[in-house]
């Protein structure tokens, strides 16, 4: 062809075998980049009622040493107004806050398996702060990506009301006195503390340790103990071994987790279930083990590991199981977690607790 000479019209060429094949994976890859650049769609909240609701205070959640000193020392005006000038700046973790990303974690599962179901963790963030600082907790609850959609700020005034309106299952807090009122109204609470030092717990499966006396059982068992010594205990369970132990707080709690464990289980995934529960008991298996697994069995309920240690300190079996949360009756044993790196939760429940006094000096209240 000569320059300058009109080419001749040329025919479609058909695409080749791969055009189709190629053009499908670009457009995909387009679609995964635009998509992460959509703002993330939260899911729905469920109704509290279909839920397994845990409330936090905001103490629990999140570090907040220096603003409770501000509150202590200088009043709550001086409070608020530090909170507002630092409503940017987010907190930083406190005790509760593994515990609560598991059981989002628990949450993204459950809802891959059952996409319509309400059954599952609901948190909610539960303080007697003034409104104007709930802008500083939600600042912190969107910088780490939490799903956290209902508060109760109440003000100044006890949260303890609510609880139940919430359809609460398990309430933690930093301030002891509270958690004393929920559990004279019968809800599962427990006052939680930071670990001495930082332990690196599961990212994807969420570990829940209980005492078993005065936090799954009732106190009976204690009750002989002190008041007649242990031959005496020995002889009681297993005089009543086939008679099961009462109700304690955190029994409920454990019927919940076992609800959602059977979840897993239904879809053949009971090795791979995200929630593990353990029993970490001061009693001895051979004289009072049985009564105690028995107990569990006539409630339809089981630990997945059920730890019989005959007295010894249970901070360095907690240490090896690392849940994100141990619950125990005595303080004793919550220091003792504390000292391995265990989050652990007192339940100031039956008779092992300090008398109350009868006109308790009065202090400034905490900002939870």
């Amino acid at each position: 062809m000569e320059p300058g000479e009109p080419q001749e019209p040329q025919e479609p060429r058909e695409p080749g075998p791969g055009a189709e094949t190629a053009a499908a994976q670009v457009w995909e890859e387009a679609k995964i980049f635009y998509d992460n650049l959509a703002p993330k769609k939260k899911p729905k909240s469920p109704k509290p009622q279909n839920a397994v609701t845990i409330a936090v205070s905001s103490r629990a959640l999140f570090r907040m040493d220096e603003e409770q000193r501000i509150y202590t020392e200088q009043g709550v005006e001086e409070y608020v107004r530090y909170q507002l000038e630092h409503e940017n700046e987010p907190f930083s973790p406190g005790p509760a806050f593994p515990f609560v990303k598991a059981l989002e974690a628990v949450n993204r599962r459950l809802r891959e398996l059952y996409p319509d179901s309400e059954d599952v963790f609901d948190i909610v963030l539960m303080t007697n702060n003034h409104a104007q600082v709930g802008v500083r907790l939600i600042n912190s609850i969107n910088h780490y990506d939490l799903f956290i959609e209902r508060f109760c700020m109440t003000g100044g005034n006890s949260p303890i009301c609510y609880l139940k309106a919430y359809h609460t299952n398990l309430y933690l807090s930093a301030d002891a006195e509270k958690v004393r009122e929920a559990i004279d109204e019968g809800i599962a609470a427990a006052t939680i503390f930071s670990p001495s030092r930082d332990v690196v717990v599961s990212q994807s499966q969420l570990r829940v340790a209980f005492d078993g006396d005065a936090v799954l059982f009732s106190d009976e068992s204690e009750r002989i103990v002190k008041a007649h010594g242990l031959d005496r205990f020995f002889e009681h369970e297993k005089a009543h071994e086939n008679k099961p132990l009462a109700q304690g707080p955190l029994k409920g709690f454990l019927e919940a987790l076992g609800r959602l464990q059977k979840k897993f289980y239904s879809k053949g995934l009971r090795l791979e279930c995200p929630i593990r529960t353990y029993l970490v008991t001061a009693r001895s298996a051979a004289s009072s083990g049985a009564r105690a697994l028995k107990t569990l069995r006539s409630w339809g309920l089981e630990t997945d590991e059920a730890l019989f240690l005959a007295g010894a300190p249970k901070g360095p079996l907690l240490e090896k199981i690392r849940p994100h949360i141990f619950f125990d009756d005595q303080m004793f044993h919550v220091a003792g977690a504390q000292e391995m790196g265990t989050v652990a939760a007192h339940v100031p429940y039956g008779v092992a607790q300090t008398p109350r006094r009868t006109a308790p000096a009065k202090q400034a209240p905490s900002a939870q």
